[in-house]
């Protein structure tokens, strides 16, 4: 699987992307004219004088040219709005389609797991996996391109007007940002630490609550109940620790952040009530400015949580990837149907070897065939090696040398369909 999440995300929704970018695209223009309007009937609408005035080739009086702005406003609110919803919804169902794909694709990989590997991982690890800790991942999905293209074409388009209104507005609006985008990511490095640490201590925490369920009756007859008790209890106190360090950092971003959005106005307030007493700004341009940066704060804002929220998906995505990318995986041809391959002929065990395969037993050097028809019995005692032997032999565990085969066809080429057609049967 894709290591980083924006490869695993683009490399199965590209096109979606692009036509998502494609449909941000139409929404400057429209924002642009919706922060520019107010301005036009402040300014020449209510305040002008030099009427009758052309509009579109059509000559208006006050009143009419009034109403014709106001509606041209309300109808570029709708299509402003309508752009949004047709986002969000389309979002969502991208958002939707990746978080099955994912889910499938972790199935699939649990199916491609080699036998010795399923000692090593238990399914109270193996199912929140699949189940919870992925759900972000597919609410991300969709934001993890539109988003920052439409918050940061947003936030383009109102520093611009802003800046078309007066320059030393425009500095003042986005003078403390360089200050945000370099103290915040700082802050936030080690809340993706802890986020990770949290992660894992609740898998951890899954399967002990799994184990406890399973051996319950050992539980009671060796009366370690109250050991178990102290365990778990020792765990959900280190995560209660992670998480409430997490919150603090969190909350601490916040407070710097909402701080810094406050400070702003201060400026604008002081040097646009300089300009427009000295006559060098209108005020229907200083009530512009004003109304587009309190539009201004969403978009950087949510840019900030978004650079949190990819932080965290990130975590959380890499964390069970790892989980389900081991060394030995099975290639993903191996449960593919195909065409079954007719296998005749007699079993061929040669020099057959099994070791640190997490099994505990171990087989060396074992070499038979077995003919067709011919019964054939694998006495052993328990921890022998005899149940790994015939677990070889029906193509269900893989040696670590030597090979099992029928007319000198491997079992390691042939496809789960073959195998569990012709040798399971």
């Amino acid at each position: 699987m894709e290591k980083s999440l924006f490869q695993f995300i683009w490399k199965n929704s590209a096109r979606y992307q692009v036509a998502i970018l494609l449909v941000t695209l139409l929404s400057y223009p429209v924002s642009y004219i919706l922060l520019d309007l107010p301005k036009t009937i402040t300014n020449e609408a209510i305040q002008g004088s030099n009427f009758p005035v052309e509009f579109w080739g059509v000559q208006l009086g006050q009143i009419e040219y009034l109403a014709v702005l106001c509606i041209l406003f309300l109808v570029l609110v709708v299509v402003s709005n309508c752009i949004k919803l047709y986002l969000n919804i389309y979002k969502g169902r991208l958002g939707e389609r990746m978080l099955r794909q994912l889910r499938f694709e972790l199935f699939q990989r649990v199916l491609r797991f080699r036998l010795p590997h399923f000692k090593k991982v238990s399914s109270g690890e193996i199912i929140p996996m699949i189940t919870a800790e992925v759900e972000d991942v597919g609410g991300f999905v969709g934001e993890a391109f539109a988003l920052p293209a439409y918050q940061g074409g947003m936030l383009v388009v109102q520093v611009g007007f802003i800046f078309m209104q007066d320059p030393l507005l425009g500095l003042a609006a986005i003078s403390l940002y360089p200050v945000q985008g370099y103290i915040i990511p700082k802050l936030q490095q080690k809340v993706v630490r802890l986020s990770r640490q949290r992660v894992k201590n609740v898998r951890v925490i899954a399967d002990k609550v799994g184990e406890s369920i399973s051996g319950i009756s050992e539980i009671h007859s060796n009366d370690t109940s109250a050991w178990h008790s102290a365990d778990l209890s020792d765990r959900l106190y280190r995560n209660f620790r992670i998480r409430f360090d997490i919150y603090n950092r969190k909350y601490f971003i916040k407070f710097v952040n909402n701080f810094m959005n406050q400070l702003t106005p201060f400026f604008f307030y002081f040097i646009g009530g300089y300009l427009v007493i000295k006559g060098q700004l209108s005020i229907g341009a200083l009530i512009a400015v004003i109304a587009a940066y309190k539009d201004l704060a969403g978009p950087w804002k949510e840019l900030l949580a978004y650079y949190q929220m990819t932080a965290d998906v990130s975590v959380k995505y890499q964390t069970v990837v790892e989980n389900f990318d081991p060394p030995d995986l099975y290639d993903k041809q191996r449960l593919l149907e195909d065409e079954t391959l007719p296998l005749s002929g007699p079993l061929t065990l040669d020099k057959l070897g099994l070791s640190g395969a997490g099994t505990g037993q171990e087989v060396h050097g074992v070499s038979l065939i077995v003919e067709p028809g011919k019964p054939l019995a694998v006495t052993g005692i328990d921890g022998s090696g005899r149940a790994e032997l015939l677990q070889m032999a029906a193509g269900l565990l893989s040696p670590t040398s030597g090979s099992v085969s029928v007319n000198q066809t491997s079992f390691e080429n042939l496809s789960e369909s073959t195998l569990g057609r012709q040798i399971a049967t």
